[in-house]
């Protein structure tokens, strides 16, 4: 059916007049001006019309950063964000003579500050345009796999003269589904390096017990520059880079938040699914979240053991068992919360009424898109553990990377598969340079026998040849295979890996190496399979947005706010700060202060205080950063503010438009947010910047950073 794409301010002009809770939502900036009443009665001051411009002060200094967001503090380059965000930094700095995970990390002057890892990048958003009818005026009339070339061909194409110019890094976001899409330029600095970065035992006070729990005392920020070459422009690490001058900083307030003020944070939520179909919530319940929750277990249990007697290979891993850990937390908590709001059972009722309501000519699309779904479904296991071979590993990866470079870069720019164009072969080259601080054999075929084996008892039909005739059908024939390979690769060595790469970069021949040859064949599958996927997103991407004008007509007759499902693209939250009642008889202050620190110290991990930490607590002196109605020293705060992965690091903002804090965390009750929102439940738990501020001043000193963010040093 041919229909009129429906634009984010029409979805907007329905829905907001009688938006019921100011803390829900993840609004688009270019939606604010139209939430002006809204934000004034929730306290901001500002002027509203200041926040849709994503290249102005302020939403201009808040960026993208390695997985998360950050912002910047200071005119010369001096950027904040979480140290579980930059902990990959803090882990590939850290060595035998100096243990910057555990000791933490004072750069003395500009000139001691650590080169992050090659792969890590800052983008800084300077272009938001919407460019939905370039997209898909060659779409239109074509179904499936048709469907998605033609829409991929525009993105490329609008991609490729955006970056023409050189200097930035552009992509299209896909908003509500296939309905709007917007081209994005940013500016991608990739000289990033590590400036202060706290002891583990504060920035990541209390680890997992207390990772989506509250009450929190963690320190959880690190403080990065980014650097570009004498000329301004985003350039590789050199020595002789100045710091990168942004369009604009925050500034810090020196008052902190009370319960009931105004906050607002802004930043780069990852993936959210609110808008997703009722098949899609159930099977998220019934089938994903336990499958991630055992399978993440899996590698996690794996990865310690093969560490357990190898400090190396403990610190090699560090980063990515912590992110192992966290998304298993995640996984466990999204699921917990799902039952507990009976997410399954309100979507099926919400959509069944909506469906009963919506307009017959949406019927067809709408149930061909849920035969599509269904189809998907069928895959969801074979293509996890598959995604996991390659993001779990760094030997397989980088051979899987060379040779899908290398049939890649056989064709020319504009037909290669998204992630292997020119404009993403410097990536490619910092991710292969990284391997040799993040990999330990034992360690990755020990992950790998944990994958395969999982692997080799899917259903006949779930499973690809080219996998059995690579590792076997048996667990033995799975070890003996791995140690072949492993034993006869070369690609442990830096240097074969970038001859190697230089070859797949022009298409050309690679030299033959055992794991080359397998991922010779892994690529083969990833092909079969991605022919299979592209024809089904395609049709789902031609049919979602009958489904997605079915919702926004019923959520317009509800009163209720709709706005898109988070993708990576900045967005704004704002709500106030509030207490937690999660339970009868259970309330929770939304303020922490240093005498939890203490509570908690066991001086045992997680809670090992560091001693200068609790010596400077006992000694009382906080200055001008205490609390004036608490009298002492505040760590965490919690907020209703609507957030989700990827918000990781965003600065929450007074209503003067100060810097308060930084995001880190959710309580355990609201992990399910990313699919189902709950106002009961919902939080957001941040790190308060007097808490910072005191670190930075008493206990771990850094006062030419305080004199830079334009704080007292005191």
């Amino acid at each position: 059916m041919t229909r009129k794409p429906l634009t984010a301010a029409l979805v907007l002009g329905m829905s907001l007049a009688a938006a019921a809770n100011a803390n829900e939502g993840m609004w688009m900036p270019t939606q604010l001006p139209e939430l002006a009443k809204t934000l004034k009665e929730a306290g901001f001051k500002g002027n509203p019309a200041e926040l849709a411009d994503v290249t102005a002060p302020p939403l201009s200094a808040v960026v993208r950063v390695g997985g998360g967001t950050g912002a910047f503090v200071s005119g010369d380059g001096l950027l904040l964000t979480n140290h579980h965000v930059a902990y990959g930094v803090i882990q590939y700095n850290a060595s035998k003579e100096h243990d910057t995970i555990n000791d933490g990390f004072i750069a003395q002057g500009r000139a001691d500050e650590r080169a992050a890892n090659p792969d890590y990048r800052v983008l800084v958003t300077v272009g938001f345009d919407k460019v939905t009818d370039d997209v898909l005026k060659d779409a239109r009339g074509k179904t499936g796999r048709a469907y998605y070339d033609a829409v991929e061909n525009a993105r490329k194409r609008i991609v490729a003269d955006c970056e023409a110019e050189g200097g930035v890094r552009c992509s299209v976001a896909n908003m509500y589904y296939g309905t709007d899409f917007y081209r994005i330029r940013q500016l991608e600095l990739t000289d990033i390096r590590l400036v202060y970065a706290p002891p583990r035992a504060i920035g990541n006070y209390g680890d997992e017990i207390d990772n989506f729990m509250w009450p929190r005392h963690t320190g959880d920020f690190t403080l990065l520059r980014a650097y570009v070459g004498k000329d301004g422009k985003p350039a590789p690490y050199n020595k002789d880079n100045v710091p990168y001058q942004p369009p604009a900083h925050l500034k810090m307030s020196l008052d902190g938040p009370m319960e009931g003020d105004y906050a607002m944070l802004a930043g780069y939520p990852g993936t959210t699914y609110r808008l997703r179909t009722a098949a899609e919530f159930a099977s998220q319940i019934d089938t994903v979240l336990p499958r991630r929750v055992e399978v993440f277990q899996q590698l996690i249990d794996t990865i310690e053991a093969a560490g357990k007697s190898n400090a190396d290979a403990r610190t090699r891993y560090a980063s990515q068992l912590q992110s192992l850990k966290n998304n298993r937390k995640r996984a466990a908590g999204e699921l917990e919360g799902l039952l507990r709001s009976d997410a399954k059972t309100q979507r099926a009722q919400d959509e069944q009424a909506m469906l009963a309501a919506a307009d017959g000519k949406y019927k067809p699309d709408i149930d061909a898109l849920f035969a599509s779904l269904a189809a998907d479904r069928e895959v969801g296991a074979s293509e996890f553990l598959v995604t996991l071979l390659s993001s779990q590993t760094q030997l397989l990866r980088s051979a899987m990377l060379l040779e899908r470079l290398r049939i890649e870069s056989a064709k020319p720019d504009a037909e290669r598969e998204s992630g292997y164009q020119q404009r993403d072969q410097a990536l490619i080259e910092g991710v292969l340079k990284q391997v040799q601080r993040r990999y330990d054999p034992t360690v990755e075929k020990a992950i790998l026998t944990a994958l395969l084996t999982r692997y080799q008892q899917l259903p006949d039909a779930q499973r690809d040849a080219h996998y059995d005739n690579l590792f076997g059908r048996t667990p033995a024939e799975l070890g003996r295979h791995l140690d072949e390979m492993y034993a006869q690769t070369r690609l442990g060595d830096e240097a074969q890996r970038l001859s190697r790469f230089e070859s797949a970069r022009k298409g050309g021949f690679i030299e033959g190496d055992a794991l080359v040859s397998v991922a010779s064949a892994l690529v083969m599958a990833q092909l079969n399979a991605e022919r299979e996927s592209k024809a089904r997103e395609g049709e789902q991407l031609r049919l979602r947005p009958s489904y997605m004008q079915a919702l926004f007509d019923w959520r317009a007759t509800q009163g209720r706010a709709v706005y898109p499902d988070a993708n990576s693209t900045l967005r704004i939250s704002y709500g106030k700060v509030e207490a937690l009642h999660p339970r009868d008889a259970v309330s929770y202050s939304p303020v922490t202060t240093v005498a939890g620190i203490v509570e908690k110290n066991t001086n045992t991990v997680p809670f090992d205080a560091p001693k200068p930490l609790l010596a400077a607590i006992a000694k009382g002196d906080f200055g001008s950063t205490a609390d004036p109605a608490l009298k002492t020293q505040t760590v965490n705060f919690l907020t209703n503010l609507d957030t989700t992965g990827g918000n990781s690091g965003s600065p929450v903002l007074n209503a003067k438009g100060e810097l308060i804090g930084l995001n880190f965390d959710s309580n355990w009750e609201s992990v399910s947010a990313s699919w189902w929102f709950d106002p009961r439940y919902k939080r957001a738990v941040h790190v308060d910047m007097r808490y910072l501020r005191w670190l930075l001043a008493k206990v771990y000193p850094a006062p030419e950073l305080l004199k830079e963010m334009g704080v007292p040093v005191e």
